[in-house]
């Protein structure tokens, strides 16, 4: 077994580059998954900082930007993707990446973030923390407009202007020749360019099955880079940017690899640490046709319950770690409960579920 990427460093978690690294609360060695006698004894060989250029499903094999031809029984993508670039802009999405981003803050007064998005809040919260100015830029009218309700967008705004930080939403950006340091958090491009290349089914991302199978004879992807139909998305493929989904998709299809072949069903969640906020989100909120506000906001402990024809979708709670627990049941069993009893806060959720 084999394990290649482009990055030299041994693989590591990715959350940490936007939050505790930058903040400076994590050290390099902290947030890696293992040490390089981990994979020895394993018999995984590494092989770093190579980039697959082509892949020949015929032939099993793979070739590589410095000519190298790798074969393979089973190709399992794992690639996610890569960060949306401004020139002259940093980026968080390796370590190198944050490396250099840090190098700069240190001597930087005024930062500007390009993109109202989690990389471009967490990066916010970190660096304001810092003491520097941060004015942050999002061309649409709200922050997390992707992926979120206006509810919490407005409270995140609100609290990141209390916390000191230049929201700035419409428009075009400032001149990043009046700041010392300019971020990009405008997103990733998944990483699919050869498996499209060499036939796979795809677009933004590469087709899979609920195995995680592409369309190429013994090639199979995972995580960021995967267009899949989510059994708690909508209907219709869609990729998830998330560490949780990379890591439970993946190891569906090394069951399925090994023998063990069950369909992909694992509820989606995400985090996000920001001042003191403890973020947290289950489910999908995609396609949402009602969003009711649990609590309130301005106690700093509230959720909000994405409904989609009359059933709960997704939940965003905010310092409600309860709710994001019990919230999951109202997702797995589809129950439909009437809008004053899901917002009534005295109410525990589970007592809800069917």
């Amino acid at each position: 077994m084999a394990l290649l990427g482009e990055e030299t460093e041994l693989p590591y978690e990715r959350p940490p580059l936007s939050k505790d690294y930058l903040a400076g609360a994590k050290a390099r060695d902290d947030f890696r998954f293992r040490s390089a006698d981990f994979y020895a004894e394993r018999g995984i060989e590494l092989i770093p900082g190579e980039r697959v250029k082509t892949v020949d499903p015929e032939a099993r094999s793979v070739r590589c930007a410095s000519g190298r031809t790798i074969t393979f029984g089973e190709l399992v993508w794992t690639a996610g993707g890569r960060a949306r670039r401004l020139p002259g802009a940093h980026a968080i999405r390796t370590l190198a990446d944050v490396d250099a981003l840090k190098d700069e803050l240190a001597s930087a007064s005024r930062v500007l973030i390009v993109g109202g998005g989690w990389i471009g809040l967490e990066a916010a919260a970190a660096i304001v923390k810092q003491g520097k100015k941060v004015v942050l830029a999002e061309r649409e009218e709200r922050l997390l407009a992707r992926c979120s309700g206006r509810a919490l967008s407005d409270f995140l705004a609100a609290r990141h202007r209390a916390e000191g930080v230049d929201i700035r939403f419409g428009g075009p950006s400032p001149d990043p020749a009046d700041f010392d340091l300019v971020i990009a958090g405008i997103g990733i491009e998944p990483e699919a360019g050869p498996l499209l290349a060499a036939g796979a089914e795809g677009g933004d991302g590469v087709a899979v099955d609920e195995l995680g199978r592409t369309s190429l004879p013994h090639v199979w992807a995972a995580g960021d880079v995967a267009l899949h139909c989510n059994p708690f998305g909508p209907d219709r493929p869609i990729r998830v940017e998330s560490v949780q989904h990379a890591t439970d998709q993946a190891a569906c299809l090394a069951k399925a690899i090994a023998g063990d072949p069950r369909p992909y069903a694992a509820m989606p969640w995400f985090w996000s640490n920001q001042f003191d906020l403890k973020l947290q989100t289950v489910g999908l909120s995609h396609d949402h046709d009602e969003e009711l506000v649990r609590g309130d906001p301005a106690s700093g402990r509230f959720s909000i319950l994405y409904r989609r024809a009359g059933k709960v979708i997704a939940l965003d709670c905010v310092n409600m770690v309860r709710d994001y627990v019990q919230g999951r049941l109202l997702i797995e069993r589809g129950t439909r409960v009437a809008p004053d009893r899901l917002t009534d806060p005295d109410l525990p959720l589970k007592t809800l579920v069917d």
